[in-house]
């Protein structure tokens, strides 16, 4: 290393956005996820353990999962490789595998191989290092912002532990953010700034859980006061309300995301979505996202009412809002926050009923009090010899050989029989089921009645 490789080495870090200086570098830094990384917790006790297993991290952006990996990689004795799903391919993991097979033939060490946005890569990425998982080859470490229950391939999900990463709360966040202005080494510390309370708050709110982007905002503010000179001016600067509101243009309405605002706002958006009024749902809507809420929290709320209080009136509207959540998810902010308005709107005018509801709450009351009643014989499953012997699946009816493709029998256990929990509402779509099963319960009557008839004529 000649002079000028060593400077441009140590003034690296000069370069660095705040938020990978102040990247923690030992567990006991961490903030927040203490489910996961707690004096208890699993991931903790394999990294003091030193027995790291392959697993997957799941959470939003800016929660720490690199981080984490970053963690293992330096308190474990293993070799680490990291690379993300983006940028590499099936060559890319050959070469991977090649270099782990020299680590431990060469060196005696496993190899902990971390892939960024594991859901990113397709089937046959994925497949290209299942069996060296499998076998032992690599301890898989992939991070995903997506559900890896659809993005990643069963073999591997059978292989690997999902730990879920929650997005931080507005505590930890401000804790992290002090850290960042207190810290003299990597943070912000010799720049003489402080914050107030309340600003803190909100550019911690404004983040949504995101310690990535709270920093980054931080830093641009602290940069933009530092080229004012607000420096020259006092020893001590205070960053205010407004400046944060001025650097990062997101106002402060009044709403503590954690608080009873929150939960104010979002009870009067669902009210007016259950009262059918489309104009006070757009309203609470647009109060909720200005004042920083998150859009896919909203979109949530949305797919829930979408079953709990249109359900099948409307069997379109779960439909509405998924799409609603899935299209701010590619467009995100601003143009994303319409598709949210149609479906809010969608939502408020359809028609209403809550049986879904109360039959799913019905059904788990049923269930504490009955346990675990035994499946009738004639709906189990019959795979082997021994079963069909034992008259499992005996006398079951296929529905497909029967007129409009049903088939008069019970499906309940005995104990329960004849019960319902499912009563559709007179309304939308509800009628058409409605008038439904009332056709199939008359036909079932009939044939019951003619069944019973037919026995007290043997007697």
């Amino acid at each position: 290393m000649d002079l000028f490789d060593y400077q441009a080495e140590n003034s690296a870090d000069t370069f660095k956005p705040l938020a990978e200086r102040m990247r923690p570098g030992k567990i006991d830094d961490i903030v927040g996820q203490q489910h996961i990384v707690g004096p208890d917790a699993l991931i903790r006790q394999a990294i003091e353990q030193d027995r790291i297993f392959s697993m997957i991290l799941w959470g939003p952006p800016g929660c720490g999962k690199t981080t984490l990996a970053r963690i293992i990689a330096h308190e474990t004795k293993a070799f680490f490789e990291q690379f993300s799903a983006v940028l590499s391919g099936v060559k890319d993991i050959r070469a991977v595998i090649e270099e782990a097979k020299n680590q431990r033939r060469l060196h005696r060490k496993k190899t902990i191989l971390f892939v960024d946005e594991i859901h990113r890569f397709n089937k046959a990425q994925q497949d290209a290092f299942l069996q060296h998982v499998e076998s032992g080859l690599i301890t898989l470490i992939g991070a995903t912002t997506e559900n890896p229950s659809f993005e990643v391939i069963a073999a591997l999900m059978s292989r690997c532990r999902v730990f879920v990463l929650n997005p931080l709360s507005t505590e930890d966040m401000t804790t992290i953010l002090r850290r960042a202005l207190q810290n003299k080494e990597q943070g912000l510390g010799n720049t003489g700034f402080l914050i107030s309370d309340d600003a803190l708050t909100h550019l911690a709110e404004i983040a949504d859980g995101d310690v990535r982007s709270a920093l980054n905002g931080l830093e641009i503010i602290t940069s933009m006061m530092l080229a004012e000179g607000e420096t020259e001016k006092r020893e001590k600067t205070e960053i205010s309300l407004s400046e944060v509101e001025n650097a990062l243009q997101k106002k402060a309405l009044r709403y503590d995301k954690g608080g009873e605002e929150k939960y104010n706002l979002i009870s009067a958006f669902h009210k007016s979505l259950r009262g059918s009024d489309p104009d006070a749902a757009v309203y609470w809507l647009a109060r909720m996202i200005s004042a920083g809420e998150s859009a896919l929290y909203v979109a949530r709320r949305m797919v829930r009412f979408a079953s709990e209080d249109v359900g099948n009136a409307d069997p379109n509207a779960l439909t509405i809002a998924m799409n609603a959540m899935e299209s701010f998810r590619f467009l995100g902010h601003p143009e994303g926050e319409l598709a949210l308005v149609q479906a809010a709107v969608y939502l408020a005018t359809a028609p209403k009923s809550n049986s879904l509801y109360m039959a799913y709450n019905n059904v788990k009351e049923i269930v504490k009090k009955t346990g675990t009643l035994p499946v009738p014989m004639h709906i189990r499953n019959a795979p082997t010899s021994l079963m069909k012997t034992l008259d499992y699946g005996k006398g079951y009816k296929y529905a497909h050989n029967y007129e409009g493709a049903y088939a008069p029998q019970d499906y309940l256990p005995e104990k329960l029989q004849g019960e319902r929990f499912y009563h559709p509402v007179d309304r939308g779509y509800e009628k058409t089921i409605n008038a439904r099963l009332d056709g199939w319960r008359s036909l079932k009557k009939k044939v019951s009645d003619k069944n019973d008839k037919a026995g007290t004529d043997k007697k």
